[in-house]
Parts: C-alpha cells; sequence; structure tokens
C-alpha cells in the first residue's frame, strides 16, 4: 500500500471515528465543529514539534557540559510552533478522567497564543466546555493513533484538509462555502505557479488558496515563508479563525482583514499584487449599485443593475475586482460560476473588455459536482498581465468536463495524474516542453516502479509487502488447508474437475508471474537507457504496452484462481459433505480463505497501477505525439480574438474545443461496478437513517 493510500484510510477512519461521536451525543455538526478542529490543529502544531525538535537539539549550542535550552525562534525558522509542556498532544491525552480535559486544553490554546500574536483570539477555547469529559477523552485518544507518530510529511495538514472537507459536506459552517475541494485550488495554484510576491484572495474562505500556493514554492526548493506574503478578506469571523489556523498549521502567517469585499478593500492592493487567487460567491444580486459605481476596482465599469439599482449579478464585480488588483506582471486564477463566460447584456459589454484587453489566459471548463454544497458545473479562469506576445491575441480553451474520478456518489475531483494532465497541456502552451517530456517519462518510470512493486514494496511504516508471490503463497496456504480432505476423496468425485482446473490454471499463473517478472527487469532497464527525447519516450512508451497488457491479464487471472478455489469450497461443502468429515477443518479453511481473499486485494490494486501510470503516458502521447501544443477534439483549442468575437465574446470552452469522440473503455470492469452501486446504496442508506434520526430529534424538540 503506497504511503497515500494509507493517509486515506487513516483520514476516513479518524473522520469516522470523530463523527461517531457526534452521532452519538447531543451535538449538532456547527457545535462539534470548531472544538474538533482546535484538536486537529494541536495534534498537527505536536507533530510538527516533535519533527523539528528531533532537527534541532542535535545542533543546539553547549556550554559548560550544559546545552541550550529549545527556543521559539528555533521552531519558527523551521515553520512549526513552539508548544509548552501544557500543549503538547500526549500531555492532553495521558489526563486521567478526573482531570478537566476542557480546562487543559483552554490553557493549551492560551499558552500557544500567549507565544504567537498572529493566533491571540483566534484559537478555539470556550467551545470545548460544550463538550463533555468523556467525550473530549475519546476525540484525543482519537486523534492520537500509534501509526500517525511514524509516518513521514506533513500528514495532519492533510487530515487537517480532509477534516474540513467533510465537515463542508455537512454544511456545519457557513453552508459550507467556507472550502474550495483541494483539487480545484491546487490545479489553479499549479497553472499561476507562483515564486514570489503577493497572493491576494478577497474571498478566502478557509485559506486553501495560501495553503496550495505555499506548496508550489516548496515543490521548488524554496521556503513560502521568505517568497510569499499573504493578504486575505473575507466577511465571516468564524471562517477567518479557520483561515488563520489553516495557515499556522502548515507553518505559515497572512494578514487577514475582516470585510464585505463588494465595498471594502483594506490592503489597498490594487494594481499591486503579484498573484490573485479566490473562489467568490457565485450569482449574487443584492450588490448596491450606488455603493461600488465609483470603485477604482471597476475598470471596465458596471454590469447590468435591476430596477432596484441592484448590480443584477455580481460575478462580473468579482472578476473586474480580480483583475484591477493585478500589477503590470500580475497574474491571477479563480473559480467563477459557468454562467458568467457566455452571459449576455451588461455582462457581455465588460466580458468584451475584458478580452480585448489581450490579458485572458486560460479557461478550464469543469463538470458539476466538483463542490460539496453545490452541484452546479464551474469554469475556472486565469488572466496574466505579462503573457508573451505571441499569445496576447489568443484564449487557451480547454473542456476537462469529461476529465474527473468519482470519490462518492455525490462528489467528483481529479486524480493527482488527471491533474498533472491538464497541467501539462498548459506548459506546451507555454513552450515548457522539458516539464512536458519529465512528467511522460516519471509515467513511464512509474510503470516500471510498480512493475517492481508487485514482487516487493515498502510501505512508508517499514512494512514490505510481495503481493504477487503473498497471493501465490496464500492460495498455497488454503490448498494445503484442503489438502487432508482432498486426499480422502475419489478422484472421480464432485471436485476432481474443479480441481483440475484449478491446478491448471495455478501452473499457468505462476509460469505468467515469472514472465511478468521478467518483463519488469527489461522495461526498468529500458527506462533507464532511454533519454527524455520526444522520439523516445514516444518508442517507450509503445513499448511498455505489452507489460500494461499483461498486468490487466495477470488481474483477470488472479480474480479467475481465487473463484475456482473458493468453487472447490463450495463444491466439496455442498456436494462432497466435507463438513461431515474429520478432515475439514472450517476454521482453518476460513482463515486461508480470507487471507487468499486479502492477498489477492492488494496485488490486484498493485497490478492495476502499472496499466494506470502507461494509460498517463499514453493520453499524453497520443494527444501531443510532437510534443507540442495541437488542438484535440473535445479538450483544447488555442483560439484567437477574432473567432471570440465571431461568438459573442464568450469564454466558454466548450464553444469551441467541440466535441470529444467516445471513448471505448477497455477496463470495464462489471465486478467492480456492481461494488460500487453496493457502496452507493449503503450510502443511500445510511443517509436515510441519519434522516429518519434528525426528524425524530426535531419531532421530540418541538414535544410532537
Amino acid at each position: 500500500m503506497s504511503q497515500l493510500e494509507h493517509i486515506e484510510a487513516i483520514e476516513k477512519r479518524l473522520w469516522s471515528a470523530a463523527d461517531n461521536l457526534r452521532a452519538n451525543s447531543n451535538y449538532a455538526s456547527n457545535e462539534y465543529f470548531m472544538p474538533v478542529m482546535g484538536l486537529v490543529f494541536l495534534r498537527h502544531a505536536y507533530s510538527r514539534y516533535l519533527s523539528v525538535k528531533e532537527q534541532i537539539e542535535p545542533k543546539l549550542p553547549s556550554r559548560g557540559g550544559k546545552t541550550r535550552d529549545l527556543t521559539k525562534e528555533d521552531f519558527s525558522q523551521q515553520s512549526a510552533i513552539y508548544l509548552r509542556p501544557k500543549a503538547q498532544f500526549d500531555t492532553l491525552v495521558a489526563l486521567p478522567d478526573s482531570a478537566d480535559r476542557a480546562r487543559a486544553i483552554i490553557e493549551a490554546m492560551e499558552s500557544i497564543e500567549a507565544d504567537y500574536d498572529n493566533l491571540r483570539g483566534i484559537l478555539p477555547k470556550g467551545e470545548f466546555q460544550e463538550l463533555d469529559n468523556q467525550v473530549l477523552g475519546q476525540l484525543l485518544r482519537t486523534l492520537n493513533p500509534e501509526e500517525l507518530k511514524k509516518v513521514k510529511g506533513d500528514v495532519f495538514g492533510r487530515i487537517y484538509e480532509y477534516f474540513l472537507a467533510q465537515f463542508a459536506g455537512q454544511g456545519a459552517h457557513d453552508g459550507g462555502e467556507f472550502f474550495t475541494p483541494v483539487s480545484l485550488v491546487s490545479l489553479i495554484a499549479h497553472v499561476l505557479d507562483p515564486e514570489r510576491g503577493t497572493v491576494l484572495d478577497p474571498a478566502c474562505g478557509s485559506g486553501g488558496m495560501f495553503v496550495q500556493s505555499a506548496r508550489i514554492v516548496e515543490e521548488h526548493g524554496d521556503s513560502p515563508t521568505e517568497k510569499l506574503t499573504f493578504r486575505g478578506l473575507e466577511k465571516n469571523a468564524t471562517t477567518i479563525r479557520l483561515a488563520k489556523m489553516n495557515l499556522a498549521v502548515h507553518g505559515l502567517e497572512g494578514d487577514i482583514q475582516k470585510a464585505i469585499t463588494y465595498y471594502e478593500d483594506p490592503h489597498e492592493l490594487v494594481g499591486r499584487a503579484d498573484y490573485v487567487m479566490a473562489n467568490p460567491p457565485f450569482n449574487v444580486d443584492e450588490i448596491d449599485a450606488d455603493k461600488v459605481k465609483s470603485d477604482p476596482r471597476l475598470p471596465f465599469g458596471l454590469p447590468g443593475i435591476n430596477k432596484k439599482n441592484k448590480v443584477s449579478n455580481g460575478n462580473y464585480i468579482w472578476i473586474s475586482y480580480f483583475y484591477s488588483y493585478l500589477s503590470d506582471k500580475g497574474r491571477a486564477g479563480f473559480v467563477m460560476s459557468s454562467q458568467a463566460s457566455s452571459a449576455g447584456g451588461g455582462e457581455a459589454k465588460v466580458r468584451q473588455k475584458l478580452v480585448e484587453t489581450g490579458d485572458v489566459d486560460v479557461m478550464i471548463a469543469i463538470r458539476s459536482n466538483f463542490f460539496y454544497t453545490r452541484t452546479v458545473p464551474c469554469e475556472l479562469w486565469f488572466f496574466n498581465r505579462d503573457k508573451p506576445k505571441a499569445h496576447k491575441a489568443k484564449v487557451l480553451m480547454i473542456d476537462a468536463r469529461n476529465v474527473y474520478r468519482k470519490v462518492t456518489r455525490k462528489i467528483y475531483d481529479f486524480s493527482p495524474e488527471q491533474q498533472q494532465n491538464l497541467l501539462a497541456i498548459v506548459w506546451l502552451y507555454r513552450g515548457e516542453t522539458d516539464r512536458y517530456l519529465q512528467l511522460v517519462s516519471e509515467y513511464l518510470g512509474d510503470v516500471t516502479d510498480e512493475a517492481y512493486g508487485c514482487f516487493a514494496v515498502e510501505d512508508e511504516l517499514g512494512q514490505t509487502f510481495r503481493p504477487l508471490p503473498d497471493f501465490s503463497d496464500a492460495l498455497k496456504a488454503l490448498r494445503n488447508s484442503l489438502a487432508s480432505f482432498l486426499k480422502s476423496q475419489p478422484q472421480t468425485g464432485p471436485q476432481a474437475d474443479v480441481l483440475k482446473e484449478l491446478e491448471k490454471e495455478t501452473d499457468l499463473f505462476e509460469q505468467d508471474i515469472e514472465q511478468f517478472r521478467n518483463a519488469a527487469r527489461q522495461a526498468a532497464q529500458q527506462w533507464d537507457a532511454a533519454p527524455d527525447t520526444n522520439a523516445a519516450l514516444l518508442k517507450l512508451t509503445q513499448a511498455f504496452e505489452p507489460i500494461a497488457e499483461q498486468s490487466r491479464d495477470l488481474i483477470k487471472q488472479t480474480d479467475l484462481i481465487y473463484k475456482l478455489a473458493t468453487r472447490l469450497i463450495d463444491t466439496c461443502e455442498s456436494e462432497c459433505h466435507a463438513k461431515d468429515s474429520d478432515t475439514w477443518v472450517s476454521r482453518d479453511i476460513t482463515r486461508a480463505r480470507k487471507a487468499a481473499d486479502e492477498a489477492r486485494g492488494i496485488a490486484v490494486e498493485q497490478l492495476k497501477q502499472v496499466r494506470y501510470f502507461w494509460k498517463q503516458a499514453h493520453w499524453l502521447t497520443e494527444r501531443f505525439p510532437e510534443a507540442q501544443l495541437r488542438d484535440v477534439e473535445g479538450l483544447v483549442k488555442l483560439v484567437d480574438l477574432q473567432e471570440i468575437e465571431a461568438n459573442d465574446w464568450s469564454l466558454t470552452p466548450g464553444r469551441y474545443v467541440g466535441v470529444a469522440p467516445e471513448e471505448v473503455n477497455e477496463d470495464f470492469d462489471f465486478e467492480e461496478t456492481l461494488r460500487e452501486i453496493h457502496v452507493e446504496l449503503e450510502d443511500l442508506n445510511a443517509e436515510a437513517v441519519t434522516l429518519a434520526a434528525t426528524i425524530k430529534r426535531n419531532f421530540e424538540e418541538l414535544g410532537v
């Protein structure tokens, strides 16, 4: 299991445990929200503290045999928070049931605020008094699993974001609008590719845009605290607390002001921001026209006004503001309602003026269901005030509505690779061919790594898995658990045909495993020897297709062999009356069968990765065989301003790129689809139970 998969499993388990506590108490989501996020904040701060402490202590100077004490400054230099003993998570977890946990947590928060002015008055404190002592104890233990003390990287930063997302899905605060899906924020940040300067988010919510910008700088090997300055505007006081906690939990600081952005501009950054990133509220229709008509942030004038002297739709107020904040080299990326790109009337006039500046850079259409609290489709807009001359009269249109993965029945997002593939199109547009070729090369390298991983892979806890050999061993153990009984049966008995087929398929499977091992070895040698030129990578992608097909065939064989083994057990029990025999040990057979099924699942998931990464390389090289941007039907087109003018100045990508040819899904798995349907049914049943409990509680509160 990869570290990412392992962390995803931890996230789900932690959330499930925390949410079960709420479900079994009298607390509503909005009452539970801030205390839980406060404890996740504390736990992450403690993880960072321990990690940095381990790095700092060996380097501390000594005098007279005594080592200098740790200081706040030691941790600030490493983007971590210094924690006094009372604020350290292990101290809180170790409290006995007789202790006042709420008081102890409040004192922990107060000690942090005393050391960090930017968090003063921000961290949750009084909210903990709403939770009883036992619930707090369970929460503390839930958020402190032993395995999290061993994982590497910004794990609790991820978990903080995951909990934000889950609470957003429940509408626990502000209708869930405080949270923009990470995959969209990450794509915006990567397209903008910030290096240094001021990042402004005029509708900053929980601060996700700032966190992702910082990650881009870290990916470049630089310190975000040295390179970026964060400025935010947000109208909701609770959301500002979330944003400041989110920044602190990632070792960042920012100046976030409470303001209604339509009418206020406390940062006074018109014409001075290097980057603007935002996900503003869509389609707001109650903005007072008199208050904004003279605003310097409206360089293209007001869009339509209704009879009540209100702006008919606030989308172009936001769009104009974002543009006006940019410096002459600034770049903006933001989420916007899909209605805006082709809106008519006064909005169309504003859009025409905007397009005529030549600063609209990229438009990306996103399908519906990417948000937790609204199902509408949206588009990502990008401005660049410093576009190269060759692109000044063009706009890159990308229709990504067919690019997504299904997270739940209601929610979609981008996989990391889907995001990278969309980003690769932007790289080609910008002439960054080396980055495109490096990505293709990395995918092909992943093919070889995942193929080798079928025989030995180590997770982040140091555990080694041997997916294919482990499955073979589990099958042998299952076969051995049946051996005594099978020996007692006549060779022409009901079990004979199934046993014969199982043995034949097992022999073929072992031979194919060895062939696959040799293919993996050869592929690794080919990848090591190939230069990162387009011609070499095209050739290598074609050369790797057989190993991708082998991995798919092995998945089918794996499933077939396990089915034959279970059919053999069923036949022995139903037709050979195995349970009446002393040689049939049901407990051992059940245990061996379960172990074989678990090993099968691990092997199948590992094998899937081989073909998955090959398909990513193939997706890119098939569409851009010359490693140069070209129009791809249904996906991308570089459109000039004359064509945009001919289409009523529309910026809707689907209007230009055409319709993609229907793809045949060669990997369609009927059984997997049935499993997904089953999971969806379980989700619906769980929702029905929750809804019934809520209705019952509401009736009880009404005294009905």
